[in-house]
């Protein structure tokens, strides 16, 4: 028999996916609460019981795509086979991935929330915690937030470009790929 938890942390998780299903088809706009309930094939009034409004729901979306990408950076930093500049180049590339895969998410994730932003706050707190200790491993605790900040800045520039087409092998010359090499290469060369 199925608790009364169980079956609200079901109902709840079915809301999030349909509506991580309609952000990803529509982006921003093709999320309401009223269709995040029929994909998610509960009630009417059941995304009102979970979520205030639509904010909160697209909130605690953002939320979960921070998490995952600070599971996937701790995962980097933590391994052994590794080198720093091995970790720093995938973590880079794992944001672009995401702006590739998920441009509508990507978006959203770099959007500050209209409702309470604790929960994105924090758990993009914990991911940037995770990057900063790969970059202090490439550049020392003393640099880390400086080279952090300036590589987090540069691979959301990269990563908007080319999402939006403006990043093209004819008119640039280079690929995101390249320039994270490039990005790499540089703060490497200041240790």
């Amino acid at each position: 028999m199925v608790s009364r938890e169980e079956s609200a942390a079901s109902t709840r998780r079915a809301l999030l996916d349909a509506a991580a299903a309609l952000l990803g088809a529509g982006g921003v706009e093709a999320v309401t609460l009223r269709e995040v309930g029929a994909r998610a094939g509960v009630s009417r009034g059941a995304p009102y019981r979970h979520f205030a409004d639509k904010e909160s729901l697209l909130t605690a979306i953002a939320s979960e795509a921070w998490e995952r990408v600070g599971t996937d950076v701790s995962v980097l930093r933590t391994s052994p086979e590794l080198s720093a500049s091995e970790k720093l180049r995938a973590a880079l590339s794992g944001l672009i991935a995401v702006g590739r895969e998920q441009p509508h998410l990507y978006r959203l994730m770099f959007t500050q929330p209209s409702g309470d932003p604790t929960a994105v706050v924090r758990a993009a707190g914990r991911s940037q915690d995770e990057f900063l200790a790969i970059v202090a491993e490439l550049v020392g605790e003393q640099d880390a937030r400086r080279y952090g900040a300036l590589l987090m800045a540069s691979v959301h520039g990269v990563t908007s470009m080319e999402v939006s087409g403006h990043l093209t092998k004819e008119k640039w010359g280079t690929s995101a790929e390249e320039l994270i090499e490039m990005l790499v290469g540089m703060v490497a060369a200041e240790r």
